[in-house]
């Protein structure tokens, strides 16, 4: 294995992966060497004679681990997005071991008390080393031996159901798939759409990993709606008892370091802090928001002539949407063109706010062939990094929108980042490539994300780009959706994509104008979620769940947001973000961002908007601190005060 492509640093440019020489063999044999290596590391810097510094122990710590690095980056976006039979297996085997290294190096007690002992007078060195400090406190290191053999045995079993969770999701997506045998089913869709759905005389529509699959705004046939809601709604069954594993497991967890709730050991490190600020920000929107989607379900079953069911809510919206604002959210797809979209909307927004510039780089390649690959410089034609964009849904990639890092910004080893945004767009049959607005705003939040990563300046690999609180993370990725409507953007890219006209003016404030129509849904069924992740991470230790879906009703009950037409963007069996993606008790953290997102919104509007005053401030500020500073310290710093709630009020229509 002396050819191993993970035992040394890629040659290829920013250190890219080279996914083109990794084989499923080569994953294995890098993790061990990776995690023994690792250890071996740790154990240096652990039993070292010399007394502890800053540079003997943290960066040393900092620097260590460089193999592991490299593979498990590698490894889990192959997992997420081009995964095979091989690598779910691999993943079954390497997750729980993941954990235990972590434990091994966390658990360590000559190493905390030499990390106990480091002092510095730098800055950034000083964040970084409580960083590490809170970082071990959390993870058991003041526990006692049996204790800490408890919080292994807890973490490896959480990270063996996690995996199982992800990998049911996964197997969903397809196994639960609408498939019908006409295509008079799929009246709505364009023909295109229905080509592509084409499976062996039969048509397959897969499910999309929330509740309210895009086709029920489009299929005109009820029982086709009902049946897809449905599918979308019962998958993954056998999840509903992993997920009360892993709530119990996380309470007993969270008890053993000292916490009432697993909510509150989540929150403590969290821009948030407390159980109490959270509770006390969504008491504020659950009200507003259930009347404002009882008034909309009103208008809505007025349309129909009907009581509207959950699965015709969707449908009636955009009909209830034409007839008040004459506003065809389809009409807009032929304006929305893939390629087009992201060269001159979501690139050509970073070029003018931030200077930056980003040319193809079709000599790098991905790990399919649908990867593109490019390579992003500053206004002065410095280099800055790489950015990867995969955009098109496969039955091997799970279901949503994301970003990650394949290589971090760091200035100890001087790497620059390599970021990635996977979308899951349906690739058509043939011809262009025609995106949903939603589709359009998803390609511009991810797109914040990859800028959060690529514009970090920071020295240490612990608090590069999105390395920032999970509450906090949401927000510059929030605020770059903004540019998505933005005059001057939109002009650039809406363009029809046979005659390159330019969107009608009309159809722009159309859709302006019907924008908060259906945010009372949107917010309840966001609610919902956070409401239902809440309920679950709140359980204390000892305290019994004998049926999910009973628990489920319950919990939307007691909170006052359990409307029979409006469930929750995720139920328990699909709710990947808390089972399986690191969101435990943490899925409010999009509504907590949204409260910056809206407040620098606001700042950019009173500064002039679309500004390289502005984008260098927002970057310099914000975008390029990563978690090298208190996150809130950063808002401040750009916003020039502390932030309020009310113009997310506003912008919701909640008032």
């Amino acid at each position: 294995m002396s050819e191993n492509p993970f035992f040394a640093p890629s040659d290829l440019p920013y250190q890219l992966p080279p996914f083109e020489e990794i084989r499923e063999e080569h994953y294995l044999p890098a993790f061990e060497r990776g995690m023994a290596e690792g250890l071996a590391e740790v154990d240096a810097i652990a039993d070292s004679t010399e007394p502890p510094t800053f540079d003997n122990t943290i960066a040393a710590l900092e620097r260590s681990g460089r193999v592991l690095e490299r593979v498990s980056t590698a490894f889990f976006s192959i997992v997420s997005s081009n995964s095979t039979e091989g690598v779910l297996e691999l993943e079954k085997q390497i997750s729980p071991a993941l954990a235990k290294h972590s434990d091994a190096i966390r658990l360590n007690r000559a190493l905390w008390a030499r990390i106990k002992q480091v002092a510095t007078d730098d800055p950034e060195e000083s964040w970084l080393l409580e960083k590490y400090r809170e970082d071990f406190v959390r993870a058991g290191a003041d526990l006692s031996e049996a204790e800490q053999g408890e919080l292994r045995r807890l973490n490896e079993e959480l990270s063996r159901l996690s995996t199982e969770f992800a990998q049911n999701l996964l197997k969903a997506l397809s196994e639960s798939a609408l498939v019908v045998d006409d295509a008079k089913d799929l009246d709505g869709f364009d023909e295109a759409t229905i080509q592509s759905l084409e499976k062996d005389g039969r048509y397959v529509l897969p499910l999309l990993n929330y509740t309210n699959q895009p086709g029920l705004a489009q299929l005109t046939d009820r029982e086709v709606r009902r049946r897809l809601y449905t599918l979308s709604v019962e998958r993954a069954p056998r999840n509903f008892e992993l997920a009360i594993r892993m709530a119990t497991l996380r309470a007993e967890r969270a008890a053993l370091l000292g916490f009432p709730s697993h909510a509150a050991y989540t929150v403590a490190d969290q821009t948030a802090k407390t159980v109490e600020a959270v509770e006390g920000m969504l008491g504020q929107l659950v009200g507003p928001a259930v009347r404002n989607a009882k008034k909309e379900a009103e208008a809505l079953a007025e349309q129909a002539g009907f009581a509207i069911e959950p699965w015709d809510w969707s449908y009636y919206s955009e009909k209830v949407r034409q007839a008040r604002y004459d506003f065809d959210a389809a009409a807009m797809r032929p304006y929305f063109e893939l390629w087009r979209v992201f060269r001159d909307g979501v690139f050509h927004a970073a070029t003018r706010l931030y200077g930056v510039t980003f040319t193809e780089r079709p000599d790098l390649k991905g790990y399919h062939e649908d990867v593109r690959v490019y390579e992003v410089f500053n206004e002065d034609g410095g280099p800055l990094g790489l950015f990867l964009l995969d955009p098109y849904a496969r039955p091997n990639k799970r279901g949503g929108a994301w970003m990650n890092n394949l290589v971090d910004q760091s200035g100890l080893f001087g790497e620059q980042p390599v970021v990635m945004n996977n979308l899951n767009i349906t690739k058509p049959a043939s011809g262009p490539t025609l995106l949903t607005y939603d589709e359009v705003n998803t390609a511009f939040h991810e797109f914040g994300h990859a800028l959060h990563g690529l514009f970090s300046e920071v020295r240490f690999p612990r608090v590069s780009g999105t390395s920032v609180p999970r509450d906090f993370v949401e927000y510059p990725s929030q605020v770059n959706e903004m540019w998505a409507t933005w005059p001057e953007i939109l002009a650039n890219y809406a363009k029809h994509h046979e005659t390159g006209e330019p969107m009608p003016a009309e159809l722009v404030e159309k859709m302006k104008a019907a924008e908060k129509f259906n945010q009372g849904f949107m917010t309840v069924e966001y609610l919902a979620a956070t409401l239902l992740d809440w309920a679950w991470h709140k359980l204390a230790a000892g305290e019994a769940v004998a049926d999910a879906e009973e628990f489920e009703s319950a919990a939307l009950e007691t909170a006052g947001i359990a409307l029979s037409t409006v469930r929750p963007r995720y139920r328990t069996n699909y709710f990947a973000h808390i089972f399986a993606g690191g969101y435990s008790a943490g899925y409010y953290s999009y509504i907590w961002s949204e409260v910056l997102d809206a407040e620098s919104v606001e700042w950019f509007k009173e500064n002039g908007g679309l500004e390289r005053a502005n984008g260098d401030h927002f970057r310099r500020e914000l975008l390029s601190k990563g978690g090298s500073l208190d996150s809130l310290t950063a808002f401040r710093n750009f916003r020039g005060r502390e932030p309020s709630i009310q113009p997310l009020l506003e912008r919701r229509g909640l008032l």
